[in-house]
């Protein structure tokens, strides 16, 4: 019989250990990591280098397997799915956004937005009638769409990579260090973006070393030698976007 999850969870971490074996040599990377995400919240992971939490946000994105331990999404227990089933199930329920950006730049604006939907073998009309709507929800110019990536600045590029996350519909958003390779300025405009986001009812949980981006969140979660050693409520003060 399986385990009821509750239907406010977009994300349950049970008991979560991961190990990386390298000839005789085990690194414990995360060591038995409970974690819950409620549907619609917007939480921020924090913590040192190597402290595990982007090994955590690879598992809970479905682009890792835990050695130990169960992942459910949307009340799934992914660990019963195949290969095949999990890539599947990832491009349905999951968008992703990284430090850099990770735009194909011989594609347009347009043409990396649609990439998920592509996937998915949508007709050309509907891709860039949905990929349209994904890039004015983030707040990018339409002027935007036939342009190459590297025409546009490092924050716009962001936008079009959060754009790109959310174009599908996905349930829930990842964010490795999304603000680690801009400026101020453009760092703003992209918490502004996930806010933005949230209050529509995005669920979205972003990894962070910036406290200022860690405060713009709901709550904090701070990850310390492959455990969650401690969770906060975040200082609205603190937040990078305060006062804006």
């Amino acid at each position: 019989m399986g385990v009821a999850i509750p239907a406010d969870l977009a994300v349950k971490v049970e008991d979560v250990y991961k190990a990386y074996v390298s000839g005789s040599v085990v690194t414990w990377a995360l060591r038995g990591v409970n974690l819950e995400v409620p549907r619609g919240s917007f939480i921020a992971i924090m913590g040192p280098s190597g402290s595990g939490k982007t090994t955590l946000l690879n598992i809970v994105g479905l682009l890792d397997r835990p050695t130990r331990g169960r992942v459910y999404i949307d009340g799934v227990d992914t660990s019963r799915l195949s290969d095949r089933e999990l890539a599947e199930f990832r491009n349905r329920k999951i968008g992703f956004v990284f430090q850099s950006f990770n735009l194909i730049n011989r594609l347009t604006v347009l043409e990396n937005i649609e990439l998920p939907l592509v996937a998915r073998g949508l007709p050309r009309d509907l891709r860039v009638k949905l990929a349209t709507e994904a890039l004015l929800k983030v707040g990018g110019d339409l002027s935007w769409l036939y342009k190459r990536p590297n025409q546009l600045s490092g924050g716009q590029q962001q936008r079009v990579a959060i754009a790109r996350a959310i174009v599908a519909s996905p349930s829930i958003l990842l964010a490795d260090e999304p603000t680690g390779n801009l400026d101020t300025a453009s760092a703003k405009t992209v918490v502004k973006t996930f806010r933005e986001l949230n209050k529509l009812g995005q669920t979205i949980v972003v990894i962070t070393h910036n406290p200022e981006v860690g405060h713009c969140a709901e709550r904090i979660y701070m990850v310390r030698d492959g455990r969650i050693v401690g969770e906060s409520e975040p200082d609205p003060s603190k937040c990078l976007i305060s006062g804006d």
